[in-house]
Protein backbone atom coordinates (compact mmCIF):
# COMPACT_ATOMS: atom_id res chain seq x y z
CA UNK A 1 0.00 0.00 0.00
CA UNK A 2 1.28 3.46 -0.90
CA UNK A 3 1.88 5.84 1.99
CA UNK A 4 -0.40 8.87 1.96
CA UNK A 5 2.29 11.05 3.59
CA UNK A 6 5.47 10.71 1.58
CA UNK A 7 8.86 12.11 2.61
CA UNK A 8 11.78 12.49 0.22
CA UNK A 9 15.23 13.86 1.09
CA UNK A 10 18.11 14.70 -1.19
CA UNK A 11 21.52 16.23 -0.53
CA UNK A 12 22.54 18.77 -3.16
CA UNK A 13 25.89 20.46 -3.65
CA UNK A 14 24.32 23.93 -3.81
CA UNK A 15 23.36 26.78 -1.51
CA UNK A 16 19.90 26.98 0.09
CA UNK A 17 19.32 30.11 -2.02
CA UNK A 18 20.07 28.26 -5.26
CA UNK A 19 17.67 25.45 -4.32
CA UNK A 20 14.98 28.00 -3.38
CA UNK A 21 15.34 29.69 -6.77
CA UNK A 22 15.19 26.34 -8.59
CA UNK A 23 11.97 25.40 -6.77
CA UNK A 24 10.20 28.76 -7.14
CA UNK A 25 11.29 30.22 -10.51
CA UNK A 26 9.91 29.17 -13.94
CA UNK A 27 13.27 29.57 -15.67
CA UNK A 28 14.52 26.74 -13.45
CA UNK A 29 11.40 24.54 -13.23
CA UNK A 30 11.26 24.17 -17.01
CA UNK A 31 14.67 22.45 -16.88
CA UNK A 32 13.93 19.59 -14.44
CA UNK A 33 11.08 17.34 -13.37
CA UNK A 34 8.46 17.23 -16.09
CA UNK A 35 9.37 20.58 -17.58
CA UNK A 36 6.43 22.73 -16.42
CA UNK A 37 6.64 26.44 -15.60
CA UNK A 38 5.94 27.28 -11.94
CA UNK A 39 4.43 30.61 -10.98
CA UNK A 40 4.29 31.58 -7.31
CA UNK A 41 2.91 34.54 -5.43
CA UNK A 42 5.26 33.91 -2.51
CA UNK A 43 3.13 35.08 0.41
CA UNK A 44 0.56 33.28 2.56
CA UNK A 45 -2.64 33.09 0.52
CA UNK A 46 -0.70 33.62 -2.72
CA UNK A 47 -1.55 31.64 -5.83
CA UNK A 48 0.57 28.78 -7.16
CA UNK A 49 0.38 27.34 -10.68
CA UNK A 50 2.46 25.00 -12.74
CA UNK A 51 1.75 25.68 -16.39
CA UNK A 52 2.19 23.15 -19.17
CA UNK A 53 5.31 23.37 -21.29
CA UNK A 54 5.09 23.27 -25.08
CA UNK A 55 6.06 19.57 -24.94
CA UNK A 56 3.20 18.86 -22.54
CA UNK A 57 0.73 20.80 -24.71
CA UNK A 58 1.63 18.56 -27.66
CA UNK A 59 -0.43 15.82 -25.96
CA UNK A 60 -4.19 16.08 -26.52
CA UNK A 61 -6.24 17.20 -23.55
CA UNK A 62 -3.41 18.65 -21.45
CA UNK A 63 -4.69 21.86 -19.80
CA UNK A 64 -2.68 25.09 -19.64
CA UNK A 65 -2.47 24.79 -15.84
CA UNK A 66 -1.42 21.28 -14.83
CA UNK A 67 -1.08 21.86 -11.06
CA UNK A 68 -2.57 24.57 -8.87
CA UNK A 69 -2.58 25.53 -5.24
CA UNK A 70 -2.01 28.22 -2.64
CA UNK A 71 1.01 29.28 -0.60
CA UNK A 72 0.42 28.58 3.10
CA UNK A 73 3.82 29.49 4.54
CA UNK A 74 6.87 31.14 2.98
CA UNK A 75 10.25 31.59 4.69
CA UNK A 76 12.91 32.01 1.96
CA UNK A 77 15.23 30.17 1.53
CA UNK A 78 14.29 27.76 4.33
CA UNK A 79 10.71 26.62 3.99
CA UNK A 80 7.78 26.68 1.60
CA UNK A 81 4.41 25.12 2.44
CA UNK A 82 1.66 25.07 -0.15
CA UNK A 83 -1.43 23.27 -1.29
CA UNK A 84 -1.03 21.23 -4.47
CA UNK A 85 -3.61 19.69 -6.80
CA UNK A 86 -2.98 17.86 -10.09
CA UNK A 87 -5.24 18.99 -12.96
CA UNK A 88 -3.79 16.90 -15.81
CA UNK A 89 -6.79 14.58 -16.10
CA UNK A 90 -10.13 16.43 -15.71
CA UNK A 91 -11.91 13.12 -15.04
CA UNK A 92 -9.65 12.25 -12.08
CA UNK A 93 -9.07 15.48 -10.14
CA UNK A 94 -8.68 14.71 -6.45
CA UNK A 95 -8.60 17.09 -3.49
CA UNK A 96 -5.86 19.53 -2.58
CA UNK A 97 -2.80 18.03 -0.95
CA UNK A 98 -0.13 19.72 1.17
CA UNK A 99 3.43 20.01 -0.06
CA UNK A 100 6.31 21.17 2.14
CA UNK A 101 9.85 22.03 1.05
CA UNK A 102 12.37 22.20 3.91
CA UNK A 103 15.79 23.51 2.85
CA UNK A 104 18.67 23.42 5.34
CA UNK A 105 22.47 23.39 5.24
CA UNK A 106 23.82 19.93 6.01
CA UNK A 107 26.84 19.11 8.15
CA UNK A 108 28.86 18.79 4.93
CA UNK A 109 30.42 22.04 3.65
CA UNK A 110 28.67 23.35 0.54
CA UNK A 111 25.91 20.74 0.72
CA UNK A 112 22.25 21.48 1.43
CA UNK A 113 19.55 19.01 2.43
CA UNK A 114 16.19 19.38 0.69
CA UNK A 115 13.33 17.48 2.30
CA UNK A 116 10.01 17.30 0.49
CA UNK A 117 6.99 16.15 2.49
CA UNK A 118 3.83 15.53 0.49
CA UNK A 119 0.63 14.86 2.45
CA UNK A 120 -1.62 13.10 -0.05
CA UNK A 121 -4.40 12.13 2.37
CA UNK A 122 -6.98 13.72 0.03
CA UNK A 123 -5.57 12.10 -3.09
CA UNK A 124 -4.88 8.35 -2.90
CA UNK A 125 -4.59 7.96 -6.70
CA UNK A 126 -2.10 10.81 -6.85
CA UNK A 127 -0.14 9.23 -4.00
CA UNK A 128 0.59 6.25 -6.24
CA UNK A 129 1.58 8.49 -9.14
CA UNK A 130 3.98 10.75 -7.20
CA UNK A 131 5.50 7.65 -5.60
CA UNK A 132 6.48 6.61 -9.13
CA UNK A 133 4.23 3.55 -9.27
CA UNK A 134 3.01 4.45 -12.77
CA UNK A 135 6.49 4.83 -14.27
CA UNK A 136 6.19 1.59 -16.32
CA UNK A 137 3.13 3.11 -18.05
CA UNK A 138 5.12 6.23 -18.98
CA UNK A 139 3.86 8.52 -16.20
CA UNK A 140 7.35 9.19 -14.85
CA UNK A 141 9.12 8.45 -11.62
CA UNK A 142 7.27 10.90 -9.39
CA UNK A 143 9.10 12.87 -6.71
CA UNK A 144 12.19 10.66 -6.96
CA UNK A 145 12.58 11.64 -10.63
CA UNK A 146 11.81 15.32 -10.00
CA UNK A 147 14.34 15.61 -7.17
CA UNK A 148 16.98 13.67 -9.11
CA UNK A 149 16.52 16.11 -11.97
CA UNK A 150 16.78 19.10 -9.63
CA UNK A 151 19.99 17.74 -8.09
CA UNK A 152 21.52 16.99 -11.50
CA UNK A 153 20.67 20.45 -12.84
CA UNK A 154 22.04 22.33 -9.85
CA UNK A 155 25.23 20.27 -9.61
CA UNK A 156 26.10 20.04 -13.31
CA UNK A 157 24.27 22.94 -14.94
CA UNK A 158 22.71 20.43 -17.36
CA UNK A 159 19.21 18.94 -17.22
CA UNK A 160 18.91 15.23 -16.49
CA UNK A 161 16.32 14.97 -19.31
CA UNK A 162 16.29 17.15 -22.40
CA UNK A 163 12.66 18.19 -22.92
CA UNK A 164 13.18 20.14 -26.09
Amino acid sequence: MTELVQIYAVYIKATPEAIWEAVTKPEWSERYGYGGHVHYDLRPGGKYESRASDDMKAHPGVPDVVVDGEVLECDPPKKLVQTWRMLMDPDNIEGFTTLTYDIAPSSRPGVTKLTVTHDLSNAPQMARMVAGEHEPEGAGGGWNEVLSGLKTLLETGEPMVNWG
